[in-house]
């Protein structure tokens, strides 16, 4: 028998690398963690295969090989609310996803602003079906007043800040913000509402909101929040991310300002992307209610439009576990969030690539390369001695979103019954299969 030289091998799939321009048929070659090669010619296979067990071999035919996606906005809710989520069920949830990193919010109990909450985290993580990366809170209890000690939340591995959940309205300490991280060249991640327009807010403010008796949260509120950061965000050179964008305003003056040379980013969620608010009057189901709101069909739009044209860098799921008690209300009586690591995928899929609004190579893109670009993270390629973290999707496969069948500890999905049209095969991280149909 050969020697063994490769540890995993993947063949014949169709390997799409938006991060190398790379999209053909070929072979993956894995070893010790790592990607070894990438190689078109089928001799090099067939010499392999006389090496390999079963298990080493993966047959790929009419599948799609991708690097392992990213999710760039994730609650994991540990520590304080493991019965909604852990970071190991989180992980899980991921892995059957198609995801191999997570970058986690600091809202948690106690909230994510130390360095001793960093590395509680990372050790959850040590033994998990995907990567974490902690994102760190911009003020200490994330209560908007005093910065957090950022220096020592990167010496410990924080990639970036955030006060996610709540906008940092204060204004000297955004600028104070963007001024320190700029020192340690990362990304400080802002929740874009005016938190005085949307306060006791339930839903979009629309007509909607008027016909149905619900506060609304008026999109301007976000318009006004991405202006002032971007504004600050001229006058420090730090470097600015949006999160969740959702309105046709906020998305233009995104646009308007990568145009200008500023260095600001944003991503929008998949429900942003597909949902409107008109969808809440129907059944009331509390697992609509997120923040920021699922807005109008003309703001639905005009993310789809920003995610063509570039302006969007990024699709995050923003995953929020909520227990089922939590959920089970009144709609104004509710907490915002809802899960979307497992539908994530299916869902850009059906709704995006499906309809000819991105290719396969595009979308991969903006969940993979480009989060890993913004927040300075070894995966999203499969670039040679790159972390081996794959993801193996049947592009045509169709199921059923079940509750049953969520890894996640919560079940808070409106998208339970609905059908999509791609899904995950198989997840590799760091050469290990982590999740398989």
């Amino acid at each position: 028998m050969p020697s063994k030289k490769y540890d995993l091998v993947i063949a014949n799939g169709r390997v799409i690398d938006p991060a190398l321009g790379f999209g053909k048929e070929a072979h993956v070659f894995v070893k010790d963690g790592k990607i070894a090669k990438i190689e078109k010619e089928s001799a090099s296979i067939t010499r392999e295969m006389k090496s390999l067990s079963d298990e080493q071999f993966i047959d790929a035919t009419g599948k799609l090989v991708v690097p392992g996606l990213i999710d760039i906005h994730v609650h994991l809710r540990e520590p304080g609310r493991e019965d909604e989520e852990t970071v190991e069920s989180g992980c899980r949830a991921a892995a059957s996803g198609g995801f191999t990193s997570l970058c986690c919010m600091p809202n948690t109990t106690p909230c994510i602003d130390n360095q001793e909450t960093v590395k509680f985290v990372q050790d959850r993580a040590k033994n998990a079906d995907a990567r974490v990366y902690v994102i760190g809170a911009i003020t200490k209890g994330r209560l908007g007043v005093e910065l957090s000690e950022i220096g020592d939340l990167v010496n410990m591995g924080a990639v970036g800040i955030t006060d996610d959940g709540t906008y940092l309205q204060d204004a000297q300490v955004m600028r104070h913000a963007l001024e320190y991280a700029k020192m340690f060249d990362i990304p400080v991640m802002q929740h874009a509402e005016d938190s005085q327009l949307c306060d006791g807010a339930i839903m979009n403010e629309s007509y909607e909101s008027t016909r149905l008796g619900l506060r609304g949260a008026p999109p301007v509120a976000e318009e006004i929040a991405v202006q002032r950061d971007i504004s600050l965000c001229r006058l420090t050179g730090g470097r600015l991310h949006i999160q969740h964008i959702s309105t046709r305003a906020g998305v233009d003056a995104v646009r308007r300002a990568k145009a200008e040379g500023i260095n600001v980013t944003c991503e929008v969620t998949p429900h942003h992307l597909i949902l409107t608010d008109d969808e809440i009057g129907k059944a009331f189901n509390t697992n609509l209610r997120v923040n920021p709101p699922i807005r109008s069909e003309a703001d639905r739009e005009a993310v789809v439009e920003g995610l063509i044209d570039g302006t969007i860098d990024c699709i995050a799921s923003d995953h929020a576990p909520h227990s089922e008690e939590e959920k089970d209300c009144e709609f104004d009586k509710a907490p915002p969030g809802m899960i979307g690591l497992e539908t994530s995928l299916g869902l850009i899929k059906t709704y995006i690539i499906d309809k000819g609004y991105l290719s396969w190579a595009d979308a991969i893109a903006k969940m993979t390369v480009n989060p890993a670009r913004i927040l300075g993270l070894p995966g999203g390629t499969m670039a040679i001695d790159s972390p081996a973290d794959i993801v193996i999707i049947n592009p045509d496969k169709k199921w059923t979103v079940r509750a049953d069948k969520f890894r996640s500890l919560s079940k808070n999905s409106p998208y339970i019954g609905w059908k999509l049209n791609a899904r995950v095969e198989k997840t590799i991280l760091g050469g290990r299969i982590v999740y398989e149909v």
